[in-house]
């Protein structure tokens, strides 16, 4: 990976790391359903003027069946599993079973677009996973039908994550990432749509709920959404879903300065896991390794 693409994976987890504190604050007045249609829509809407100014309004027109498909797996699905999912359990807890995204994807990516799977990027998808599960704290948690059906929702989520990013790679190729980002989040919308008269908010929001949900659809779904795009094209499928690890991390950061939450030496612990596994994930390590092996030969001629 290029510094730039680093960058903008820093970039990217940090924006979807914020997205939990506006989430947290939009959600239990709008629900769900109302939270993740508005997201969508309002992100679909703010890239739609910059498209057609662009000149990519055809583009988007001749692509509409598989942008449709990337909103469902990318947006729609996993953000309504998520959402059912934090019903019945922890924050913590979802966030560990969203983490596992990046497992799926090696597996998924291996089958589907037969990238290599060595024990080297394994070691380093298991550390991440290890990483995130000490970031948020694994707690005891009671298996009643409920909750594994809400288990089985956040796994449904990563997994749709991990179908979504090849899928992209393999169905958008060359496709513009303003196309793709615009796209997906009007394509997102329609899906959802037929659910919004079964799950009306019984409560006006509040001007601080529209300001965390205005921030959460421009900031950390449509800027954010054009970066991972980009991320999909110029790094792969397989090292653009390591942002997933990234993200619980920059919660972590984002609670502690927004909501004073307390950081404890666990946490601590675990971002080092998440940067080390990351780091490995991608190659990072034997890059440079390369890089100062080409940079000794040079000298030496």
């Amino acid at each position: 990976m290029k510094l730039s693409d680093i960058c903008e994976l820093l970039l990217l987890a940090a924006l979807w790391g914020g997205s939990f504190l506006f989430m947290r604050i939009a959600a239990p007045i709008l629900g769900p359903v109302w939270l993740i249609e508005v997201r969508v829509l309002l992100a679909g809407l703010v890239l739609l003027p910059l498209l057609v100014r662009s000149g990519l309004l055809k583009e988007m027109g001749r692509h509409r069946l598989p942008l449709l498909i990337v909103g469902c797996l990318n947006s729609a699905i996993p953000f309504l599993c998520l959402a059912f999912a934090s019903v019945s359990l922890p924050a913590g807890f979802t966030s560990i079973l969203n983490g596992t995204a990046p497992l799926f994807g090696t597996i998924v990516a291996f089958i589907w677009l037969h990238e290599s799977l060595t024990p080297t990027r394994m070691i380093g998808f298991v550390l991440g996973f290890i990483g995130v599960v000490v970031l948020v704290g694994w707690k005891a948690i009671e298996t009643t039908p409920d909750i594994l059906i809400a288990i089985g929702a956040a796994l449904l989520a990563a997994l749709m994550y991990a179908i979504a990013a090849p899928y992209i790679k393999k169905n958008l190729v060359g496709v513009s990432p303003l196309v793709v980002a615009t796209g997906s989040q009007l394509g997102a919308a329609f899906a959802i749509l037929p659910a919004l008269p079964f799950t009306i908010p019984q409560q006006v929001p509040s001007a601080r709920v529209v300001m965390s949900v205005l921030t959460l659809a421009i900031v950390s779904t449509a800027f954010a959404y054009i970066l991972y795009f980009r991320l999909i094209q110029n790094v792969g499928s397989t090292k653009a879903l390591t942002v997933t690890y990234l993200v619980p991390l920059f919660a972590m950061v984002w609670g502690a300065i927004v909501l004073q939450e307390r950081v404890t030496s666990s946490m601590i612990l675990g971002c080092g896991l998440v940067l080390l596994g990351t780091a490995i994930a991608n190659d990072l390590f034997t890059t440079a390794r390369q890089g100062h092996t080409k940079s000794g030969i040079t000298n030496r001629q």
